[in-house]
Protein backbone atom coordinates (compact mmCIF):
# COMPACT_ATOMS: atom_id res chain seq x y z
CA UNK A 1 0.00 0.00 0.00
CA UNK A 2 3.03 2.52 0.73
CA UNK A 3 4.57 1.69 -2.78
CA UNK A 4 1.12 2.44 -4.30
CA UNK A 5 0.80 5.65 -2.65
CA UNK A 6 4.10 6.51 -3.41
CA UNK A 7 3.81 5.66 -7.07
CA UNK A 8 0.50 7.68 -7.38
CA UNK A 9 2.03 10.76 -5.77
CA UNK A 10 5.26 10.68 -7.83
CA UNK A 11 2.35 10.56 -11.28
CA UNK A 12 0.94 13.31 -9.79
CA UNK A 13 3.85 15.11 -9.31
CA UNK A 14 4.81 14.63 -13.01
CA UNK A 15 1.16 15.39 -14.00
CA UNK A 16 1.57 18.85 -12.52
CA UNK A 17 5.14 19.54 -13.62
CA UNK A 18 3.39 19.10 -17.25
CA UNK A 19 0.94 21.36 -16.30
CA UNK A 20 3.16 24.04 -15.59
CA UNK A 21 5.43 23.21 -18.31
CA UNK A 22 2.54 24.16 -20.45
CA UNK A 23 1.80 27.29 -18.66
CA UNK A 24 5.03 27.92 -19.87
CA UNK A 25 5.18 27.53 -23.36
CA UNK A 26 1.56 29.82 -23.32
CA UNK A 27 3.37 32.44 -21.84
CA UNK A 28 6.34 32.22 -24.41
CA UNK A 29 3.90 31.91 -27.36
CA UNK A 30 2.10 35.12 -26.16
CA UNK A 31 5.46 36.65 -25.76
CA UNK A 32 6.61 35.92 -29.15
CA UNK A 33 3.34 36.71 -30.73
CA UNK A 34 3.80 40.19 -29.68
CA UNK A 35 1.00 39.71 -26.64
CA UNK A 36 2.86 39.45 -23.26
CA UNK A 37 0.71 40.06 -20.29
CA UNK A 38 3.44 41.80 -18.17
CA UNK A 39 3.59 44.47 -20.77
CA UNK A 40 0.37 45.87 -19.84
CA UNK A 41 0.90 48.56 -17.24
CA UNK A 42 -2.89 49.86 -16.48
CA UNK A 43 -6.38 48.71 -17.22
CA UNK A 44 -9.26 50.98 -16.87
CA UNK A 45 -11.92 49.42 -13.99
CA UNK A 46 -15.54 51.00 -14.06
CA UNK A 47 -17.31 48.45 -11.59
CA UNK A 48 -16.86 45.22 -9.54
CA UNK A 49 -18.59 42.42 -9.58
CA UNK A 50 -21.22 42.89 -7.07
CA UNK A 51 -21.83 46.33 -8.04
CA UNK A 52 -23.14 45.37 -11.01
CA UNK A 53 -25.39 42.72 -9.36
CA UNK A 54 -26.36 44.96 -6.52
CA UNK A 55 -27.60 47.59 -9.77
CA UNK A 56 -28.24 45.12 -12.36
CA UNK A 57 -31.76 47.01 -12.91
CA UNK A 58 -29.71 50.36 -13.60
CA UNK A 59 -27.07 48.52 -15.24
CA UNK A 60 -28.48 45.74 -17.58
CA UNK A 61 -27.84 47.00 -21.65
CA UNK A 62 -25.08 49.05 -20.49
CA UNK A 63 -20.87 48.84 -20.84
CA UNK A 64 -19.01 47.45 -17.92
CA UNK A 65 -15.43 47.22 -17.74
CA UNK A 66 -14.70 44.51 -14.87
CA UNK A 67 -11.18 42.86 -13.94
CA UNK A 68 -10.29 39.83 -11.86
CA UNK A 69 -8.98 36.44 -12.22
CA UNK A 70 -10.43 33.42 -13.70
CA UNK A 71 -12.16 30.75 -11.32
CA UNK A 72 -13.99 28.98 -14.12
CA UNK A 73 -14.14 28.25 -17.70
CA UNK A 74 -16.20 26.22 -20.12
CA UNK A 75 -15.34 26.02 -23.90
CA UNK A 76 -18.50 25.47 -25.76
CA UNK A 77 -17.18 25.83 -29.52
CA UNK A 78 -18.09 29.12 -30.58
CA UNK A 79 -19.31 30.63 -27.43
CA UNK A 80 -17.69 30.12 -23.66
CA UNK A 81 -18.48 30.87 -20.29
CA UNK A 82 -15.69 31.96 -17.53
CA UNK A 83 -16.27 33.06 -14.11
CA UNK A 84 -14.23 36.39 -12.73
CA UNK A 85 -13.78 36.87 -9.49
CA UNK A 86 -12.39 40.29 -7.94
CA UNK A 87 -12.34 42.15 -4.47
CA UNK A 88 -16.01 42.30 -3.98
CA UNK A 89 -17.03 39.06 -5.46
CA UNK A 90 -17.64 36.90 -8.79
CA UNK A 91 -19.49 37.31 -11.90
CA UNK A 92 -20.27 35.31 -14.82
CA UNK A 93 -18.77 36.73 -18.08
CA UNK A 94 -20.13 35.55 -21.85
CA UNK A 95 -17.35 35.18 -24.35
CA UNK A 96 -18.75 34.53 -27.66
CA UNK A 97 -16.47 34.54 -30.88
CA UNK A 98 -18.73 36.56 -33.07
CA UNK A 99 -18.44 39.29 -30.06
CA UNK A 100 -14.93 39.87 -29.83
CA UNK A 101 -12.95 38.65 -32.91
CA UNK A 102 -11.78 35.14 -34.00
CA UNK A 103 -8.53 35.76 -33.25
CA UNK A 104 -9.44 37.25 -29.42
CA UNK A 105 -11.69 33.91 -29.07
CA UNK A 106 -9.27 31.64 -30.31
CA UNK A 107 -6.39 33.40 -27.42
CA UNK A 108 -9.29 33.71 -25.00
CA UNK A 109 -9.68 29.29 -25.57
CA UNK A 110 -5.85 29.39 -24.14
CA UNK A 111 -6.13 30.89 -21.45
CA UNK A 112 -6.21 29.41 -17.94
CA UNK A 113 -7.81 29.22 -14.33
CA UNK A 114 -5.72 31.29 -12.58
CA UNK A 115 -5.39 34.16 -15.30
CA UNK A 116 -5.98 37.72 -14.33
CA UNK A 117 -8.42 39.07 -17.39
CA UNK A 118 -9.89 42.54 -17.72
CA UNK A 119 -13.35 42.67 -19.46
CA UNK A 120 -15.24 45.07 -21.13
CA UNK A 121 -19.24 44.40 -22.62
CA UNK A 122 -23.17 44.68 -21.86
CA UNK A 123 -25.27 43.75 -18.48
CA UNK A 124 -27.24 40.70 -19.02
CA UNK A 125 -29.46 38.15 -17.51
CA UNK A 126 -28.80 34.61 -19.35
CA UNK A 127 -31.76 32.00 -20.27
CA UNK A 128 -31.08 31.18 -16.90
CA UNK A 129 -31.77 34.20 -15.13
CA UNK A 130 -28.02 34.67 -13.80
CA UNK A 131 -26.55 38.37 -14.10
CA UNK A 132 -23.79 38.64 -16.73
CA UNK A 133 -21.37 40.15 -18.80
CA UNK A 134 -21.52 39.94 -22.59
CA UNK A 135 -17.63 40.33 -23.07
CA UNK A 136 -17.11 42.65 -26.25
CA UNK A 137 -13.33 42.82 -25.72
CA UNK A 138 -11.21 40.53 -23.10
CA UNK A 139 -7.62 41.49 -21.89
CA UNK A 140 -5.08 38.93 -20.86
CA UNK A 141 -3.81 41.30 -17.67
CA UNK A 142 -1.21 38.23 -15.97
CA UNK A 143 -0.69 34.56 -16.96
CA UNK A 144 -0.87 32.68 -13.92
CA UNK A 145 1.79 30.30 -13.87
CA UNK A 146 1.22 28.17 -11.33
CA UNK A 147 -1.92 25.88 -10.43
CA UNK A 148 -4.58 27.00 -7.92
CA UNK A 149 -5.43 24.74 -5.46
CA UNK A 150 -8.85 21.87 -7.11
CA UNK A 151 -12.05 24.28 -6.87
CA UNK A 152 -14.05 21.78 -4.74
CA UNK A 153 -11.41 20.97 -2.09
CA UNK A 154 -9.88 24.72 -1.96
CA UNK A 155 -6.71 25.05 0.29
CA UNK A 156 -8.01 23.39 3.11
CA UNK A 157 -4.31 22.71 4.65
CA UNK A 158 -3.99 24.88 7.44
CA UNK A 159 -0.53 25.22 7.86
CA UNK A 160 -0.43 25.98 4.26
CA UNK A 161 -3.42 28.14 4.47
CA UNK A 162 -1.06 30.80 6.46
CA UNK A 163 2.07 30.20 4.73
CA UNK A 164 0.13 31.25 1.34
CA UNK A 165 -2.42 33.47 2.36
CA UNK A 166 -2.12 35.27 -0.89
CA UNK A 167 -3.71 31.69 -2.59
CA UNK A 168 -6.29 31.28 0.30
CA UNK A 169 -7.63 34.56 0.09
CA UNK A 170 -7.98 33.59 -3.83
CA UNK A 171 -9.76 30.12 -2.81
CA UNK A 172 -11.59 31.23 0.49
CA UNK A 173 -14.17 33.74 0.65
CA UNK A 174 -14.78 33.76 4.15
CA UNK A 175 -10.78 34.17 4.80
CA UNK A 176 -11.30 37.73 2.68
CA UNK A 177 -14.59 38.58 4.61
CA UNK A 178 -12.65 38.47 7.67
CA UNK A 179 -9.56 40.74 7.01
CA UNK A 180 -11.93 43.22 5.49
CA UNK A 181 -13.80 43.26 8.52
CA UNK A 182 -10.37 43.76 10.47
CA UNK A 183 -9.86 46.59 8.78
CA UNK A 184 -13.52 48.21 9.59
CA UNK A 185 -12.50 47.27 13.37
CA UNK A 186 -9.59 49.55 12.89
CA UNK A 187 -11.24 52.78 11.13
CA UNK A 188 -14.14 51.99 13.44
CA UNK A 189 -11.80 52.16 16.57
CA UNK A 190 -10.41 55.24 14.80
CA UNK A 191 -13.51 57.11 13.97
CA UNK A 192 -15.17 56.82 17.40
CA UNK A 193 -11.86 58.26 18.97
CA UNK A 194 -11.54 60.64 16.98
CA UNK A 195 -14.61 61.92 18.24
CA UNK A 196 -13.77 61.75 21.38
CA UNK A 197 -11.21 64.56 20.92
CA UNK A 198 -8.21 61.86 20.46
CA UNK A 199 -5.41 62.47 18.66
CA UNK A 200 -3.36 59.53 16.84
CA UNK A 201 0.37 59.63 17.78
CA UNK A 202 3.44 57.28 16.84
CA UNK A 203 6.32 56.40 19.01
CA UNK A 204 9.60 54.54 18.35
CA UNK A 205 9.25 50.68 17.88
CA UNK A 206 13.51 49.88 18.68
CA UNK A 207 14.12 51.01 21.84
CA UNK A 208 16.91 50.51 24.16
CA UNK A 209 14.21 49.45 27.63
CA UNK A 210 11.24 47.63 26.84
CA UNK A 211 9.13 48.24 29.55
CA UNK A 212 5.19 49.24 30.42
CA UNK A 213 4.25 45.16 30.16
CA UNK A 214 5.51 42.02 32.09
CA UNK A 215 7.00 40.51 28.83
CA UNK A 216 10.49 39.15 27.18
CA UNK A 217 11.56 41.48 24.31
CA UNK A 218 13.39 40.34 21.25
CA UNK A 219 16.72 42.17 21.23
CA UNK A 220 19.14 43.36 18.12
CA UNK A 221 21.99 45.11 17.38
CA UNK A 222 21.99 48.33 15.92
CA UNK A 223 25.16 48.92 13.77
CA UNK A 224 25.45 52.59 13.22
CA UNK A 225 25.82 53.09 16.55
CA UNK A 226 27.05 49.96 17.91
CA UNK A 227 24.28 49.39 20.61
CA UNK A 228 22.15 46.91 21.81
CA UNK A 229 18.55 47.70 21.40
CA UNK A 230 14.82 45.97 21.82
CA UNK A 231 11.66 46.00 19.85
CA UNK A 232 8.93 47.19 21.92
CA UNK A 233 6.59 44.74 24.43
CA UNK A 234 4.44 48.13 24.88
CA UNK A 235 3.67 51.44 23.68
CA UNK A 236 2.85 52.54 27.57
CA UNK A 237 5.89 54.82 28.16
CA UNK A 238 6.27 56.73 25.37
CA UNK A 239 2.45 57.79 25.41
CA UNK A 240 2.75 58.71 28.85
CA UNK A 241 5.71 60.73 28.40
CA UNK A 242 2.94 63.08 25.79
CA UNK A 243 0.58 63.38 28.37
CA UNK A 244 3.39 64.79 30.32
CA UNK A 245 3.78 67.31 27.69
CA UNK A 246 0.74 68.15 27.37
CA UNK A 247 -1.39 65.66 24.71
CA UNK A 248 -4.16 65.16 27.07
CA UNK A 249 -5.81 62.52 24.85
CA UNK A 250 -3.35 60.44 22.98
CA UNK A 251 -3.42 56.86 21.39
CA UNK A 252 -1.39 54.66 19.24
CA UNK A 253 -2.75 51.26 16.95
CA UNK A 254 0.68 49.66 16.20
CA UNK A 255 2.68 46.17 16.09
CA UNK A 256 4.62 44.93 19.34
CA UNK A 257 6.82 42.33 19.93
CA UNK A 258 6.70 39.83 22.66
CA UNK A 259 9.79 36.60 22.54
CA UNK A 260 7.11 34.18 23.88
CA UNK A 261 4.93 30.86 22.26
CA UNK A 262 2.60 30.90 19.51
CA UNK A 263 -0.82 29.37 20.60
CA UNK A 264 -4.46 29.92 19.55
CA UNK A 265 -4.15 33.38 21.56
CA UNK A 266 -0.52 34.26 20.96
CA UNK A 267 1.82 35.46 18.13
CA UNK A 268 4.86 37.14 19.21
CA UNK A 269 4.14 39.93 16.47
CA UNK A 270 0.68 41.30 17.10
CA UNK A 271 -1.57 44.71 16.83
CA UNK A 272 -1.78 46.35 20.49
CA UNK A 273 -3.71 49.64 20.66
CA UNK A 274 -3.17 52.14 24.02
CA UNK A 275 -4.93 55.24 24.83
CA UNK A 276 -4.26 58.07 27.43
CA UNK A 277 -6.61 60.45 28.78
CA UNK A 278 -5.67 63.39 31.33
CA UNK A 279 -7.77 63.55 34.20
CA UNK A 280 -9.93 60.80 34.55
CA UNK A 281 -8.92 57.04 36.10
CA UNK A 282 -9.79 53.76 35.76
CA UNK A 283 -13.54 54.33 35.92
CA UNK A 284 -13.42 56.46 32.86
CA UNK A 285 -11.53 53.85 30.97
CA UNK A 286 -14.37 51.17 32.08
CA UNK A 287 -17.30 53.68 30.48
CA UNK A 288 -14.54 54.20 27.48
CA UNK A 289 -14.05 50.53 26.75
CA UNK A 290 -18.12 50.36 27.06
CA UNK A 291 -19.11 52.48 24.86
CA UNK A 292 -16.32 51.56 22.06
CA UNK A 293 -17.14 48.20 22.59
CA UNK A 294 -20.77 48.26 21.47
CA UNK A 295 -19.93 50.86 18.90
CA UNK A 296 -17.88 48.66 16.63
CA UNK A 297 -19.72 46.14 16.93
CA UNK A 298 -22.33 47.59 15.73
CA UNK A 299 -20.16 49.00 12.91
CA UNK A 300 -18.70 45.69 11.83
CA UNK A 301 -21.33 43.11 12.65
CA UNK A 302 -25.16 45.09 12.58
CA UNK A 303 -25.28 43.79 15.81
CA UNK A 304 -24.56 44.43 19.82
CA UNK A 305 -24.95 40.73 20.16
CA UNK A 306 -21.58 38.94 19.26
CA UNK A 307 -21.48 35.48 18.66
CA UNK A 308 -18.18 33.19 19.62
CA UNK A 309 -18.55 29.54 19.18
CA UNK A 310 -20.76 28.32 21.39
CA UNK A 311 -21.70 31.50 23.40
CA UNK A 312 -23.20 34.97 22.43
CA UNK A 313 -22.26 38.21 24.12
CA UNK A 314 -24.36 40.92 24.98
CA UNK A 315 -22.83 44.13 25.01
CA UNK A 316 -25.72 46.04 25.28
CA UNK A 317 -26.43 45.37 28.94
CA UNK A 318 -24.02 47.29 31.45
CA UNK A 319 -20.74 45.21 31.70
CA UNK A 320 -20.46 43.66 34.91
CA UNK A 321 -17.97 45.39 37.54
CA UNK A 322 -16.31 42.85 40.08
CA UNK A 323 -13.07 43.07 42.36
CA UNK A 324 -10.44 40.18 41.65
CA UNK A 325 -10.96 39.42 44.99
CA UNK A 326 -14.47 39.14 45.20
CA UNK A 327 -14.10 37.24 42.11
CA UNK A 328 -11.48 34.58 43.61
CA UNK A 329 -14.46 33.89 46.46
CA UNK A 330 -16.80 33.93 44.06
CA UNK A 331 -15.50 30.88 42.15
CA UNK A 332 -12.81 29.24 44.33
CA UNK A 333 -14.51 29.53 47.95
CA UNK A 334 -11.33 31.42 48.89
CA UNK A 335 -11.53 35.22 50.40
CA UNK A 336 -7.94 36.71 50.17
CA UNK A 337 -9.21 39.39 52.42
CA UNK A 338 -9.18 37.03 55.61
CA UNK A 339 -5.61 35.89 54.69
CA UNK A 340 -3.44 38.20 56.88
CA UNK A 341 0.03 36.58 56.45
CA UNK A 342 1.98 34.71 53.34
CA UNK A 343 2.31 31.96 55.35
CA UNK A 344 -1.79 31.41 55.15
CA UNK A 345 -2.01 32.17 51.73
CA UNK A 346 0.71 29.34 51.00
CA UNK A 347 -1.41 27.02 53.08
CA UNK A 348 -4.62 27.48 51.26
CA UNK A 349 -2.86 27.49 47.81
CA UNK A 350 -1.50 24.33 48.35
CA UNK A 351 -4.48 22.67 49.83
CA UNK A 352 -6.32 24.07 46.49
CA UNK A 353 -3.09 22.68 43.94
CA UNK A 354 -2.34 26.25 43.33
CA UNK A 355 1.78 25.61 42.34
CA UNK A 356 3.50 29.44 43.27
CA UNK A 357 7.06 29.98 43.11
CA UNK A 358 9.08 30.68 46.60
CA UNK A 359 9.53 34.42 45.05
CA UNK A 360 5.38 35.02 44.78
CA UNK A 361 3.95 37.08 47.55
CA UNK A 362 0.51 37.55 48.38
CA UNK A 363 -0.65 38.94 45.33
CA UNK A 364 0.97 36.91 43.21
CA UNK A 365 -0.79 33.91 44.72
CA UNK A 366 -4.04 36.01 44.55
CA UNK A 367 -3.55 36.57 40.83
CA UNK A 368 -2.67 32.62 40.22
CA UNK A 369 -5.99 31.68 41.98
CA UNK A 370 -7.55 34.16 39.45
CA UNK A 371 -6.08 32.82 36.67
CA UNK A 372 -6.65 28.89 37.74
CA UNK A 373 -10.11 29.16 39.36
CA UNK A 374 -12.06 32.26 37.47
CA UNK A 375 -10.83 33.21 34.24
CA UNK A 376 -12.89 30.64 32.10
CA UNK A 377 -16.25 31.33 33.93
CA UNK A 378 -15.74 35.27 32.57
CA UNK A 379 -18.15 35.44 29.25
CA UNK A 380 -20.45 38.00 29.65
CA UNK A 381 -18.74 41.24 29.43
CA UNK A 382 -16.93 41.70 32.71
CA UNK A 383 -14.22 44.13 34.12
CA UNK A 384 -12.45 42.90 36.91
CA UNK A 385 -11.05 45.31 39.05
CA UNK A 386 -8.34 45.78 41.90
CA UNK A 387 -5.33 43.81 41.06
CA UNK A 388 -2.75 43.55 44.03
CA UNK A 389 0.24 45.90 43.49
CA UNK A 390 2.73 42.97 43.18
CA UNK A 391 1.39 42.44 39.50
CA UNK A 392 0.84 45.99 38.94
CA UNK A 393 3.98 48.22 38.73
CA UNK A 394 2.66 51.23 36.73
CA UNK A 395 -0.62 51.16 38.65
CA UNK A 396 -1.70 54.25 41.19
CA UNK A 397 -2.60 52.42 44.85
CA UNK A 398 -6.00 52.61 46.36
CA UNK A 399 -5.64 55.02 48.62
CA UNK A 400 -7.98 53.52 51.52
CA UNK A 401 -6.32 49.98 50.63
CA UNK A 402 -2.87 50.26 49.42
CA UNK A 403 -2.18 46.46 49.18
CA UNK A 404 -4.23 46.88 45.55
CA UNK A 405 -3.88 49.61 42.82
CA UNK A 406 -6.53 51.22 40.51
CA UNK A 407 -6.36 48.89 37.53
CA UNK A 408 -8.76 46.26 35.72
CA UNK A 409 -8.85 43.88 33.32
CA UNK A 410 -11.77 43.28 30.60
CA UNK A 411 -12.70 39.70 29.63
CA UNK A 412 -14.83 38.34 27.24
CA UNK A 413 -15.07 34.96 26.64
CA UNK A 414 -13.17 33.92 29.25
CA UNK A 415 -10.26 36.18 27.44
CA UNK A 416 -8.82 38.90 28.63
CA UNK A 417 -9.34 41.79 26.23
CA UNK A 418 -8.09 44.94 27.54
CA UNK A 419 -5.80 46.38 30.44
CA UNK A 420 -6.25 49.46 32.17
CA UNK A 421 -5.31 51.71 34.78
CA UNK A 422 -5.41 55.11 36.70
CA UNK A 423 -1.97 55.73 35.80
CA UNK A 424 0.47 55.73 38.67
CA UNK A 425 2.13 59.62 38.32
CA UNK A 426 4.22 59.96 41.63
CA UNK A 427 8.21 59.40 40.52
CA UNK A 428 8.69 58.83 44.09
CA UNK A 429 6.72 55.84 44.45
CA UNK A 430 7.45 54.64 40.77
CA UNK A 431 10.97 54.41 41.19
CA UNK A 432 10.41 52.25 44.21
CA UNK A 433 8.58 50.48 42.14
CA UNK A 434 11.25 49.80 39.42
CA UNK A 435 13.56 48.75 41.94
CA UNK A 436 11.32 46.37 43.00
CA UNK A 437 11.29 44.92 39.57
CA UNK A 438 14.73 45.46 39.25
CA UNK A 439 14.85 42.98 42.24
CA UNK A 440 12.66 40.06 40.02
CA UNK A 441 15.32 40.85 37.64
CA UNK A 442 17.90 39.87 39.51
CA UNK A 443 16.58 36.62 40.56
CA UNK A 444 15.79 35.27 37.22
CA UNK A 445 12.18 37.01 36.07
CA UNK A 446 13.25 38.01 32.28
CA UNK A 447 9.67 39.43 32.37
CA UNK A 448 10.37 42.04 34.66
CA UNK A 449 10.74 45.80 34.04
CA UNK A 450 14.27 47.67 33.91
CA UNK A 451 14.09 50.72 35.31
CA UNK A 452 13.50 53.92 32.75
CA UNK A 453 15.56 57.24 34.13
CA UNK A 454 14.08 59.33 31.69
CA UNK A 455 10.40 58.18 32.12
CA UNK A 456 10.89 58.72 35.88
CA UNK A 457 12.71 62.17 34.76
CA UNK A 458 9.31 63.17 32.64
CA UNK A 459 7.01 62.12 35.90
CA UNK A 460 9.20 64.22 37.63
CA UNK A 461 8.49 67.08 35.72
CA UNK A 462 4.45 66.22 36.87
CA UNK A 463 2.08 64.22 34.86
CA UNK A 464 -1.70 64.93 35.67
CA UNK A 465 -4.11 62.58 36.64
CA UNK A 466 -4.43 59.75 33.54
CA UNK A 467 -6.60 57.21 32.81
CA UNK A 468 -4.77 54.62 30.39
CA UNK A 469 -6.02 51.46 29.04
CA UNK A 470 -4.31 48.70 26.35
CA UNK A 471 -6.71 46.89 23.80
CA UNK A 472 -5.40 43.18 22.02
CA UNK A 473 -6.76 44.45 18.54
CA UNK A 474 -6.27 40.58 17.18
CA UNK A 475 -8.80 39.21 19.97
CA UNK A 476 -10.88 41.57 19.27
CA UNK A 477 -11.14 40.83 15.60
CA UNK A 478 -11.14 37.44 16.71
CA UNK A 479 -14.19 38.41 18.17
CA UNK A 480 -16.03 40.60 15.94
CA UNK A 481 -15.30 37.50 13.16
CA UNK A 482 -15.71 34.52 15.05
CA UNK A 483 -12.46 33.38 14.46
CA UNK A 484 -11.20 30.33 16.09
CA UNK A 485 -7.16 30.71 16.36
CA UNK A 486 -5.40 34.38 16.40
CA UNK A 487 -3.67 33.13 12.75
CA UNK A 488 -7.21 33.55 11.13
CA UNK A 489 -7.51 37.35 11.80
CA UNK A 490 -3.13 38.11 10.69
CA UNK A 491 -2.55 38.04 7.23
CA UNK A 492 0.95 36.78 7.65
CA UNK A 493 1.13 35.01 10.97
CA UNK A 494 4.74 33.65 12.60
CA UNK A 495 5.89 30.04 11.55
CA UNK A 496 8.56 28.01 11.49
CA UNK A 497 11.01 28.17 9.03
CA UNK A 498 10.13 24.80 6.20
CA UNK A 499 14.20 25.15 6.12
CA UNK A 500 13.75 24.13 10.22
Amino acid sequence: MAQENQNQNQNQQQDVNQLLKVRREKLAALQEAGKDPFQITKFDVTHHSQEVKDNFDALEGKNVTIAGRVMFKRIMGKASFCNIQDLKGNIQCYVARDSIGEEPYADFKKYDVGDILGISGEVFKTKTGEMSIHAASVTLLSKSLQILPEKFHGLTDTDMRYRQRYVDLIMNAEVKDTFIKRSKVLSSIRRYLDAQGFMEVETPMLVSNAGGAAARPFETHFNALDEDLKLRISLELYLKRLIVGGMERVYEIGRVFRNEGLDTRHNPEFTLMELYQAYTDYHGMMDLTENLYRYVAKEVTGSEILTYGEHQMDLSKPFERITMVDAVRKYSGVDFDELHTLEDVRAVAKEKHIEFEERHKKGDILNLFFEEFVEEHLIQPTFVMDHPIEISPLTKKKPENPEYVERFEFFMNGWEMANAYSELNDPIDQRARFAAQEELLAAGDAEANHTDEDFLNALSIGMPPTGGIGFGIDRMVMMMTNSPAIRDVLLFPTMKSLDK
